[in-house]
């Protein structure tokens, strides 16, 4: 199975493996030995659109050279453009929307001329981890409500609905008793988790609980929008030991002509008071954002101020998006779209930056004590690969470590930071 996209639809191919897996199918990591072939898509940005169709265009060659007899498509590409890509693409058994997902297997029985009278759908419950024995995504909402000018997500999936909290947490026990020490509460925006069942936001108190879960030694959270980060959240996570010191924090811009134009709900001075309050309570925090540059009619000096901001604010962790324009959003039909040259460009003045921000504040760890999280090993088995509470998985940087062999995957070490290296660390055991 591929996966294409973020990692809430990581969580959606994990509980579809996991139908497969009850349904006694035999998982290959191989596409040549597969007889399924499926590719979960992504459709939020035009890159990942074409990763997606190439993936499925280069996976139909094993419908003549491998074993495939079965190719199916499912996800966010295929909820937006299912009509389309079945006229574009033939060699396609099934596309599956996202609106489909309640009748999985049912579909999926019909075309292998299977029993359909199991009424397996996509479960939490009977998810098969994918990302090792230790680490773990919790989904906690699906959708968004935000409704920013240039972003499908609300058109792909719906508006904001937050999961019951017992279920979420019966999920997160399940999670602790297979092993899992490392959570990541996921949502488009899990700042504003609750408030469609409970009438308000919270967060904070499903931390809480979480926290009281046996298992678990870390616990993260993403994305958390600024307009929703309450001085109680800041407290939640300043006051327990298992939440990691860490914000993900998707801004966007800093030009409040930009932001308005986006329908952000923050301005540029809302923005700043966050960030300094959670420094202020959280000296040790790590703040990761992501911008987009070329938003339409983003001037010279729009863009200026957001990368006065970006030098001002010193994020530890920072990444930036080209704009685009996306079928279907207003955004799209706003007037001064920016060139795609412009576009590159600010991108690259913003990325070499924060990549001199980024080593200076690396270079601050030097001497630094840290736990670590064990994720794996280098291709040459040279070197131990792990995260400290200042990384998360596959988005940020990685402490590499000499091997002693007497580690594993999972593992927690302590370990002493000794040198830098790009966006990465060189550490040892201690």
């Amino acid at each position: 199975m591929f996966l294409y996209g973020c990692s809430k639809n990581l969580v959606d191919t994990e509980m579809c493996i996991g139908i497969f897996k009850k349904e006694n199918f035999e998982i290959v990591n191989n596409p040549e030995d597969a007889e399924i072939i499926i590719i979960n898509t992504c459709g939020f940005i035009e890159s990942a659109k074409e990763e997606a169709i190439n993936c499925i265009l280069e996976m139909a060659e094993y419908k003549k050279t491998g074993n495939c007899k079965f190719l199916i498509a499912m996800g966010c590409l295929v909820q937006r453009y299912k009509k389309d890509l079945e006229k574009a693409i033939p060699e396609v058994d099934l596309f599956l929307s996202i609106d489909e997902y309640e009748n999985f297997w049912e579909k999926i029985a019909k075309l292998l001329n299977k029993d359909k009278k199991t009424k397996n759908t996509l479960d939490y419950l009977d998810r098969v981890i994918s990302t090792g024995n230790a680490t773990s995504y919790l989904k906690i909402a699906e959708g968004c409500s935000n409704r920013c000018t240039y972003c499908a997500i609300p058109y792909i999936r719906g508006p904001y609905v937050s999961r019951k909290m017992e279920d979420i947490l019966k999920e997160a026990e399940s999670l602790a008793k297979k092993g899992i020490k490392e959570l990541i509460v996921i949502a488009q925006d899990t700042t504003k988790y609750g408030i469609d069942i409970y009438g308000k936001p919270v967060l904070p108190e499903l931390l809480q609980k979480l926290c009281e879960i046996e298992g678990f030694k870390w616990i993260r959270f993403l994305y958390a929008y600024p307009e929703s980060i309450t001085d109680e959240l800041i407290e939640t996570v300043k006051n327990n030991e298992k939440i990691c010191n860490y914000f993900d924090i998707p801004l966007q811009h800093f030009s409040d002509e930009v932001l308005k134009r986006m329908n952000r709900k923050s301005d540029s001075k809302s923005i700043e008071n966050v960030i300094e309050k959670i420094r202020k309570n959280i000296p040790d925090v790590i703040l990761r954002t992501t911008m987009i540059v070329g938003f339409p009619g983003e001037t010279e000096d729009d863009f200026f101020k957001l990368y006065e901001f970006v030098n001002s604010a010193k994020f530890e962790k920072l990444g930036v998006f080209k704009y685009s324009k996306e079928d279907g959003t207003p955004a799209a039909k706003i007037k001064n779209q920016v060139h795609y040259k412009t576009k590159q460009s600010r991108l690259d003045k913003i990325m070499t930056l924060e990549k001199q921000i980024s080593k200076i504040k690396l270079e601050e760890k030097i001497g630094n004590e840290y736990k670590a999280i064990v994720d794996g090993f280098s291709e040459d088995n040279k070197y131990i690969c792990a995260r400290s509470y200042m990384d998360i998985p596959n988005e940020d940087g990685t402490i590499f470590i000499k091997n002693n062999k007497k580690v594993k995957s999972g593992d927690f070490i302590k370990c002493k930071i000794i040198s830098v290296r790009d966006y990465d660390l060189i550490g040892e055991i201690i």
